[in-house]
C-alpha cells in the first residue's frame, strides 16, 4: 500500500518552473515599468523647467531667461518664493531620476541688464536631459528649448538641440509616455 500524501518529485518540479516562468515575466515588466517611470520622471522635469524659465522671462528676466538651473532656484526678492523647486536646482549639471540634465543658452550682450536674480539672463535657452546608462535608466532622449515644445529621440540633443525651433533630428513627445 502506497502513502498518497504530499507531493511526488515531478509535481514540485513542475510547480518549481511554474514560478520560474512567472518571476522571469515580471521581472520583465518591472523593468519597463522602470523603464516608463524614469522617461515619464524626465519629461516632468523638462515641462517644469519650460514653466520656470516662462515665469522667470514674465517676472524677472526682462523678456529674457534665466542662465542657470540654479539660477531659477534663487528665490524673487520680497516673496521667498524661487521659480523651480530645489531638488532641480542644486546644480547646474543635474542628475535625477536616473536622467542627466543639462541647460544652456546664449548671454545677453547688454553687459549692464541684470534680472531681478542678480544675473545676465540669456536670450534663449536650450535643455537637454540623457539616460545616465541608456538601456538602463532610460531608452529615450530628450530636449526642449524656448517654443516650450519637449523633443525625444534615440540619440542624445547634447550640441544639436537649438535655443529655438524643432531640432533637425527626433520628435514631438505629443505627452506619450511609451
Amino acid at each position: 500500500m502506497q502513502d498518497s500524501r504530499g507531493f511526488t518529485l515531478i509535481e514540485l518540479l513542475l510547480v518549481l518552473l511554474i514560478l520560474g516562468i512567472l518571476l522571469g515575466i515580471s521581472m520583465a515588466n518591472y523593468r519597463n515599468a522602470r523603464l516608463l517611470a524614469a522617461e515619464g520622471a524626465a519629461i516632468t522635469s523638462l515641462t517644469a523647467i519650460n514653466q520656470a524659465q516662462y515665469s522667470y522671462s514674465q517676472v524677472c528676466g526682462q523678456q529674457r531667461f534665466a542662465p542657470h538651473l540654479t539660477s531659477l532656484g534663487k528665490p524673487i526678492a520680497g516673496s521667498g518664493q524661487p521659480f523651480l523647486s530645489p531638488d532641480m536646482t542644486v546644480s547646474d549639471d543635474l542628475v535625477k531620476s536616473g536622467y542627466h540634465i543639462q541647460m544652456a543658452g546664449t548671454a545677453v550682450e547688454e553687459v549692464t541688464l541684470q534680472s531681478c536674480t542678480g544675473e545676465t539672463p540669456v536670450t534663449g535657452y536650450q535643455v537637454t536631459a540623457d539616460p545616465t546608462t541608456p538601456g538602463w535608466s532610460g531608452n529615450r532622449f530628450f530636449g526642449t528649448n524656448v517654443n516650450l515644445v519637449i523633443y525625444e529621440n534615440n540619440e542624445s540633443f547634447v550640441g544639436k538641440m537649438p535655443e529655438t525651433g524643432p531640432p533637425t533630428i527626433g520628435q514631438e513627445t505629443k505627452g506619450r509616455a511609451q
